[in-house]
Order: structure tokens, then C-alpha cells, then sequence
């Protein structure tokens, strides 16, 4: 048998959609609710046990109460070891901290935790490198490299764990950001330490980076290239980062740098949108529809990181054909090959938004770039 930590964070990502940039701390997580966010990190942890069910036989699961993994191991089939930590629908991170240590004290070969950077940084403090470790993305802030690129694969690479076929492990960034500066679009992200995860560059996610001082003016030549075929009858959507800003400041508008901001006629309709707030102006609106969108840096990103307003629901209304995406040349070159990515928690969805597009990434520039869910 082998022994898997199994740890859930059940208020993960919920800020996401209700555009809070996350639930770290009380405040944040009261407002999540009023606002009607949704918890999803019990299903996203689902999609990686399905993958394992399979080998439920070979894994001895040992995991928190309740919300923390034994409702979703057991509704999956599996007779998880439990663990003696309170858990209801909201934990904290001295839970996350104390089950991580007692899964430490049983010799367990993975340790799957469900959550963003917040709990990556509790299961640092808990365990440091002490175990292998692989991150279930479910947060929204995720910047650092302890991530599955995708529940599926975090299935898939623990179920590699079982049996025997991942022999490589690598010491992997933990990253995080304070999230009152991140609300105040203030973005430093600082290294915690490192985790232990399973080698596959192919199923894992690579550390976020930021944008280098010489791809400025490349920006700016996007911006000039994006205003050049905008047009006053469409609603124009646009996602978050710095090579999106230039854009709204060419058309003298304060949008949000971390944000979905909403434009018609060169006007700022909405600025950092909810998901909600997104959903009504795309069911009422009889005008067409653009989505402009640029991936994360280092990342590869175009959808479910950072910008969960842009819901499986929403992405479906707008139509893959009314996605344009914006790059500096730098930003795919860094990416060597592997493909952008989408994981928008609806695996259906991803597959329908994967294929080629066309990037613009200059002045009258573009380049073919393929995108894989």
C-alpha cells in the first residue's frame, strides 16, 4: 500500500469570481459569501481522485474531516485514515498546518494538497521538504511552481506516484502575495521556500514571472495594433496584466490592473468585474463581443488563473471566436515550445477553447500559437 496525504481547503478560490483576488483572512471571506461566491474546491480535488479510483486498492488515503478530504474521498469510493482535525465548511490555516504535520508522521510518499498559494505556504511551514508534495489548483492567486497544471494531471502524476513510475523529485518555489496589496493592484510576490514535488515538466505548472523592463515599448506597440481594429459597436472585455494596460491607457480610461474591465464606445462600462456583473452584460447585450486576454508570464496561462470572472458560463456566452489574445514575443519565446493553457474547471470547455490562435504581439505582428487544455 501506499500512504497519500490528501488536504483540502475548502474556501479556496473563492474570491475568484466575485473578483476579490482571494479569501485570505476573515474579512475577505465574509464578503466572498455576501457576495455569493461559490466553494469549488471540492470538485476540483474529485477530478484528480477520479484519476487515482483506479488504484484505490494500492493507496492507503489518510486525509482531514469532512470538507478537508473525507467527503470527497468517500464520495468517491475511497476508505480514507482520518485524521483528528476539526474541519467544517471554513478552516483556517492552522488546520491546513496541523493536518500537513500529522501526514508528515506517517511515512506518506505524496502529500495532494487542494488550495492556491495560501496553502502552499501552510504546508510549507508544516512540512518544509521533508515529503514529496503536489498542489490541486483551486485558489486564484497561484503563482508558485508546486501546482498541477490542472486537477486531471495532478491525478495523473500521483497516480505515477502509486505506482512507481515517478522517480524524479525537484525542489520547487513557493510563492506568495499579500492579497490587501493585491486588491490595491499592488503585485510583489515573495519566495517562501521550496517544496518537494514529482518531476514532469509536462504535468506540472512553471513559476509565474513578470514582465522585463525592455518588452515595454513591445507593449506599447500592442496597444497601438489593438486600438488600430477596435470598433465603437462592440463590447470590448479586458483581462488583466500589464500588456492589457497600455491598451486602456491609450484610450484614457483607469481600469484595473488586476482586474476584467468592461468598455463600449470607449467608455469604462465596468471596471473589475464580477462574474455575476459579466454573466448580465453578456445575456443582455445585442452588441458583438470581444475578449481581449493575455496569458501569465512564465505560465502560460490565458484562463483560470487570476481571472476566474471569466467562468466556464461567461467564456461559453462570449464564444472562442471572440477571444483575441495579446503577447510580447519575449513572453512566448520564454515559454520554449509548450503550448498556452486553459483551465477553466470545466474539462469540456477546455477542450473546445484548446486549438490555434492567432497572437498579437506587435504593431500589424502576429504569430500562430497553439493552446492546449
Amino acid at each position: 500500500m501506499t500512504t497519500i496525504g490528501l488536504i483540502i481547503n475548502p474556501i479556496a478560490g473563492m474570491g475568484g469570481a466575485v473578483a476579490l483576488k482571494g479569501t485570505d483572512g476573515d474579512a475577505a471571506l465574509r464578503e466572498a459569501l455576501r457576495l455569493g461566491a461559490r466553494p469549488k474546491a471540492q470538485e476540483r480535488t474529485a477530478v484528480a481522485l477520479q484519476v487515482l479510483g483506479r488504484l484505490k486498492r494500492q493507496i492507503r488515503l489518510v486525509t482531514g474531516g469532512g470538507s478537508m478530504g473525507e467527503d470527497a474521498a468517500r464520495s468517491l469510493g475511497f476508505e480514507p485514515e482520518v485524521l483528528p482535525v476539526p474541519a467544517g465548511d471554513v478552516t483556517c490555516a492552522e488546520d491546513t498546518i496541523e493536518a500537513a504535520s500529522l501526514i508528515k508522521g506517517k511515512d506518506a510518499s505524496l502529500l495532494l494538497f487542494a488550495g492556491g498559494d495560501g496553502t502552499a505556504r501552510d504546508v510549507f511551514t508544516a512540512v518544509g521538504n521533508t515529503l514529496p508534495v503536489l498542489g490541486i489548483p483551486a485558489g486564484v492567486k497561484i503563482h508558485s511552481a508546486v501546482f498541477a497544471q490542472n486537477p486531471q494531471l495532478a491525478g495523473e502524476l500521483a497516480a505515477l506516484v502509486v505506482e512507481g513510475k515517478a522517480r524524479r523529485y525537484v525542489e520547487a518555489e513557493v510563492m506568495d502575495i499579500d492579497e490587501d496589496d493585491y486588491r490595491r493592484e499592488i503585485l510583489s510576490a515573495r519566495l517562501y521556500g521550496y517544496l518537494t514535488i514529482p518531476l514532469r515538466h509536462s504535468f506540472t505548472q512553471r513559476l509565474k514571472t513578470g514582465s522585463a523592463e525592455n518588452e515595454r515599448y513591445l507593449q506599447q506597440a500592442i496597444a497601438a495594433s489593438v486600438m488600430e481594429g477596435m470598433d465603437d459597436r462592440i463590447v470590448y472585455f479586458f483581462g488583466a496584466g500589464t500588456t492589457i494596460r497600455p491598451i486602456m491607457e491609450r484610450l484614457g480610461l483607469e481600469g484595473s490592473l488586476l482586474g476584467i474591465d468592461v468598455v463600449k464606445d470607449r467608455s469604462l462600462l465596468v471596471k473589475d468585474a464580477t462574474e455575476l456583473q459579466l454573466l448580465e452584460i453578456v445575456e443582455r447585450s445585442s452588441a458583438p463581443l470581444r475578449l481581449i486576454i493575455t496569458p501569465i508570464g512564465g505560465q502560460g496561462y490565458v484562463f483560470g488563473r487570476g481571472n476566474q470572472q471569466l467562468s466556464p458560463a461567461v467564456l461559453r456566452l462570449i464564444g472562442k471566436n471572440n477571444i483575441m489574445i495579446v503577447s510580447t514575443p519575449g513572453k512566448l519565446a520564454a515559454l520554449a515550445g509548450r503550448p498556452l493553457l486553459v483551465d477553466t474547471g470545466d474539462r469540456e470547455l477546455d477542450r473546445q477553447l484548446s486549438g490555434y490562435y492567432r497572437v498579437i504581439t506587435g504593431f500589424g505582428m502576429s504569430s500562430v500559437y497553439r493552446v492546449s487544455g
